[in-house]
């Protein structure tokens, strides 16, 4: 249901789209949830070496299976973007991530932002999908869904147009957004944004 309201499979597409991965590109997708992107990446570009991390045990455990049932080549991490994780895996040519900082408070939201920005290499691009100025209707639908279910200390920010901001400030200089998908829990905006 959660799928169908933010028009998952509409703004997947176009994620994979603006990342336009080229063949054995390393990516990683931070909060990979249970996997879904990871899979359409996989499609598009099965040549890549694609990585997710997430914390949650259960929703990894979903990701596996799911990886395991289309035969995509996918590896997972259970824990957190942190220095020590990215010493070890990276550096990565493209970072993903996809509805997980609106559901993080302001401080999270920039620790991460420069996290994704630490594990990509010189070159490497960033794209993030997830919500973004709310204006009108968009308002409206989000403060009816998304902050009524996940509170609005740590999703006004993401309403009120932070990101681009934090993006810069964790070291991206170019940040363009490349669509806004119309949802009925608000829009979902995706960036691209490349290291200075």
């Amino acid at each position: 249901m959660i799928a169908a309201l933010t028009r998952e499979r509409a703004w997947r597409r176009h994620v994979v789209t603006a990342l336009d991965l080229r063949a054995g590109e390393r990516v990683l997708d931070v909060g990979c949830g249970t996997g879904s992107l990871l899979l359409a990446l996989s499609a598009a570009a099965p040549t890549a070496s694609l990585m997710g991390i997430d914390p949650d045990s259960d929703v990894l455990n979903r990701a596996r299976a799911k990886a395991h049932a289309a035969s995509a080549d996918i590896a997972f991490a259970q824990g957190f973007l942190d220095q020590d994780f990215i010493a070890r895996e990276g550096p990565f040519d493209a970072v993903v991530s996809s509805l997980v900082l609106h559901q993080t408070p302001i401080e999270t939201k920039a620790g991460l932002l420069a996290g994704m920005r630490r594990a990509l290499k010189d070159g490497g691009r960033f794209c993030l999908a997830d919500y973004g100025l709310q204006s009108g209707l968009m308002r409206v639908l989000f403060r009816a869904s998304v902050q009524a279910l996940d509170g609005v200390h740590d999703t006004q920010p993401n309403a009120d147009g932070v990101l681009p901001r934090l993006m810069r400030e964790a070291g991206f200089t170019t940040v363009v957004e490349v669509k806004q998908v119309r949802t009925a829990t608000g829009s979902i905006c995706i960036w691209i944004a490349r290291p200075g």
